[in-house]
């Protein structure tokens, strides 16, 4: 049986069980940018609103509407959200993301939540003496208690875990899961794997054993949760350089994930994914416009296990960053937006 896209939605947001994940064949159901700022001055823990870090703006958010895009991934810092382990999260910090998501959700877009943390805490990684299994479910079991009944609201459970044994992070996903759940939260939670939770590399060894092994062994309680996946296209797959190097390599370091997720009956999301907009442009034949054509087609032509993606990045202080989404100083739109709007083909109504 196939859904709407506005019923599958309901089913993954909800948490309804037993339905087939198709999002119909217009657009997959979760199409958007990663709205960044939140997580920045990481060596300024807490630090100081508006200067080491600062949210995005309504206004930011209603551009990204307007050109059709409606989900907003938002990282942020767990340090800064809980400013001690075990403790409340903080009111003034609550307040802060509080504000984003209900303006984000008001105008009917989803959000993403994402603690920018690479399973860690003060550089301490998750299943340490430090910073247990339990202190990572607690804020987590805080963080669903807050949202749950927003079910516009997603949980991503962390951003790249890495150097860490594959198995000490499957434990983390999955207390941190069950405590969501205990909570009576049913959103749609994404969980990434441990090696910088690449879909390159998702069968490799050289971070320990294979997230296609280990990962399998997530449980989710109410059964609603994707893989997230990221991809960049440069050789090493780290997004640090503008290199593209191929028209096909975002499609070749997907296919082997996409072919793992439809053999085990998984879903997962691309949580990541960019070209530079120097390699995008007018004119054809360009890396940039190849390569992220041919990925988006890929999840497209495979929507029946990918339930959507978020480019990295835009957010008020990236200024000329190679991959930024934000529009010019003029107001026109970036090479890589021109390249992305054929793909968000329903708009949001303006708001009222």
């Amino acid at each position: 049986m196939r859904f709407s896209q506005a019923a599958l939605l309901m089913v993954l947001l909800s948490g309804a069980a037993g339905a087939e994940p198709a999002p119909g064949p217009d657009c997959l159901p979760f199409r958007g940018v990663n709205l960044c700022g939140a997580e920045f001055g990481q060596k300024h823990l807490p630090g100081i609103y508006g200067k080491h870090y600062i949210y995005p703006t309504t206004a930011e958010v209603d551009y990204f509407l307007g050109r059709g895009m409606n989900t907003f991934r938002i990282p942020f810092r767990w340090e800064r959200m809980q400013r001690r382990l075990g403790g409340p999260l903080h009111l003034q910090e609550l307040a802060r993301l509080d504000k984003l998501v209900a303006y984000i959700t008001g105008r009917g877009g989803y959000v993403i939540l994402d603690p920018h943390n690479f399973a860690r805490y003060r550089g301490r990684v998750i299943g340490s003496r430090e910073v247990s299994y339990a202190h990572f479910a607690d804020f987590w079991a805080r963080l669903a208690r807050h949202y749950k009944n927003n079910t516009r609201v997603i949980f991503g459970l962390m951003n790249e875990p890495h150097d860490m044994p594959t198995r000490q992070w499957l434990r983390a996903a999955n207390a941190a899961v069950a405590a969501i759940r205990r909570t009576g939260a049913r959103q749609l939670v994404l969980v990434p794997g441990n090696g910088w939770s690449g879909a390159h590399n998702w069968h490799q060894d050289w971070y320990g054993e294979p997230n296609a092994r280990v990962m399998l062994e997530f449980r989710d309680p109410a059964d609603n949760f994707a893989y997230e996946v990221h991809q960049y296209l440069d050789r090493d797959s780290s997004g640090t350089t503008s290199q593209v190097v191929s028209p096909q390599v975002g499609v070749e370091r997907l296919r082997r994930f996409t072919q793992w997720l439809r053999r085990h009956r998984r879903r997962g999301f691309l949580g990541e994914f960019a070209a530079a907009n120097a390699t995008i442009g007018p004119q054809p034949h360009q890396l940039g416009d190849e390569a992220i054509t041919a990925m988006l087609e890929h999840l497209h032509q495979n929507r029946e296990v990918w339930l959507g993606w978020t480019w990295w990045a835009a957010g008020p202080w990236w200024g000329e960053y190679r991959f930024t989404l934000e529009p010019t100083a003029d107001g026109k739109d970036r090479p890589a937006m021109r390249l992305l709007v054929p793909w968000l083909k329903r708009p949001l109504s303006p708001a009222r």
